[in-house]
């Protein structure tokens, strides 16, 4: 036994293939928003987490996938995290360039931590043990909980659209768009005319391109401000007092008074009502930042549905063709959990939960959801206040219930849960959970408490502690 004592071995102990981390709190899928807010308000109810991210760095959608004059869309007041807001010098809508450093602060401000380079490959429940076995390419972590904080924007969705493949020119995804600048004098074809696809049209006019703006279906397209107030915010004011389809109509008025109506550029209306629309299908409006000024004046053009891709351009569904020497495919993204979450059928296909917002947030055997609510920054903030709530209630009552044994102590471990063929690290839990998983070789490693527990096999399955000292 006193082998383990030896840092070598401990440090191979930990990064052998049968590696096992038991997480003492939840485990959060994601370095996003999503899942430093909810990390930051697990930690004031006085949990720990452990936040596993693909990526080298948080935020890696804002990051690296992200053109480089995005600001937010909504008011500084509507995006913040939980628990500390933006600096007061900052802007109405920060810019990207100001929100990264806020989302680092903010990590830095809560001591989170995450797990880099981690990219879950599988997590599933196991029903025998009662925990969320999780996979990553290094490890696997084991936990009470699992909250999934990928979002809704985790990958790109690229359209299947005829003949692309032979078109001989640059094709694009906004996730990969910075600047107008590589597009300068360019004539660009943009697919998609929400928010994205809006905003860079209006970056490449900058740049002298002639953007042509695919409008396959109908959209919504409001001011940003309504008599110098946001208008999202005069909404939700709106909202407290009056019915939802009489909002709508007081939304539309004002927007085709000061817009005009959008109908005769090209981007028909839906019938149904903007919030409405939103709350149903999740498709949100666009909101105009200049583009429908470059409407006007030519400078971006709208077109109908794309029939097929040519090798020099495109057909239309309209029967008109135009030469392209630039294709942006501003075709959103989606959700990835149905990739690697296994055995649930909390989500649909689609990779969002069944349960409609407000109650999407959690779903059986402790699993939550943070970033699914088709509602930005301020869905995910109150999603984290909930899930740490929740969870913080559970912690409670089971840090009450167990303490770490002393020396001598026996404890029953239950045959199945015992693995005769690997030494296993366990992370951050209580002893009693760790004796759950007592196997033949004799360690147990808690990092939390920096102790190595040596243990005796007894008859009957159980364990007794034999000896126990830091590990450095």
């Amino acid at each position: 036994m006193d082998s383990w004592k030896d840092e070598e071995q401990l440090h191979h102990l930990r990064h052998n293939e049968a590696n096992c981390v038991l997480v003492q709190g939840p485990i959060i899928v994601g370095a996003g928003p999503s899942g430093l807010a909810t990390s930051a308000c697990l930690k004031q109810q006085g949990v720990p987490s452990l936040v596993l991210e693909k990526s080298d760095c948080i935020a890696s959608l804002w990051q690296h996938r992200t053109y480089d004059r995005l600001k937010l869309h909504l008011p500084r007041q509507f995006c913040q995290l939980p628990l500390l807001g933006f600096p007061q010098d900052f802007p109405k809508y920060p810019t990207k360039h100001q929100f990264i450093p806020y989302m680092e602060s903010y990590a830095s401000h809560f001591s989170i931590q995450p797990e880099f380079n981690q990219a879950v490959n599988s997590a599933e429940f196991d029903h025998v043990m009662g925990l969320w076995r999780v996979q990553t390419q290094d490890s696997e972590y084991v936990s009470r909980w699992l909250i999934v904080a990928t979002g809704e924007n985790a990958v790109p969705v690229i359209p299947d659209i005829s003949g692309i493949n032979m078109f001989k020119g640059p094709v694009v995804h906004t996730s990969l768009y910075k600047s107008g600048s590589e597009f300068k004098n360019q004539r660009v074809l943009v697919i998609g005319c929400g928010n994205s696809g809006m905003e860079v049209c209006l970056d490449l006019c900058r740049y002298n391109a002639a953007p042509h703006m695919v409008v396959r279906n109908t959209v919504h397209v409001l001011p940003r401000e309504m008599f110098g107030f946001s208008t999202f915010g005069i909404a939700m004011a709106l909202l407290k007092w009056f019915p939802l389809k009489m909002v709508d109509k007081f939304l539309l008025l004002v927007s085709n008074f000061i817009l005009g109506n959008t109908d005769q550029m090209g981007l028909r209306r839906p019938k149904t009502g903007p919030i409405e629309l939103k709350n149903v299908t999740g498709k949100t409006p666009v909101l105009d930042a200049g583009a429908l000024s470059q409407i006007k004046s030519g400078k971006i053009k709208v077109m109908e549905g794309v029939k097929e891709i040519t090798r020099n351009g495109a057909k239309f569904m309209d029967g008109q063709e135009q030469e392209i020497d630039s294709i942006i495919l501003a075709t959103g993204y989606k959700s990835n959990v149905p990739t690697w979450l296994k055995g649930c059928d909390f989500f649909t296909k689609d990779g969002m939960p069944k349960t409609p917002f407000p109650n999407g947030w959690k779903a059986e055997n402790g699993l939550y959801t943070v970033g699914f609510t088709g509602r930005g920054l301020l869905g995910t903030a109150s999603d984290a206040v909930r899930i740490a709530r929740d969870i913080g209630e559970q912690w409670r009552r089971i840090k009450d219930s167990f303490a770490v044994p002393m020396e001598g102590t026996i404890v029953t471990t239950p045959k199945e849960m015992v693995d005769e063929e690997h030494t296993r690290v366990f992370k951050d839990f209580d002893f009693m959970d760790h004796a759950n998983y007592a196997n033949a070789g004799g360690s147990l490693l808690i990092d939390s408490a920096k102790k190595l527990f040596l243990y005796a096999a007894l008859p009957g399955n159980q364990v007794k502690i034999s000896e126990s000292f830091k590990h450095q």
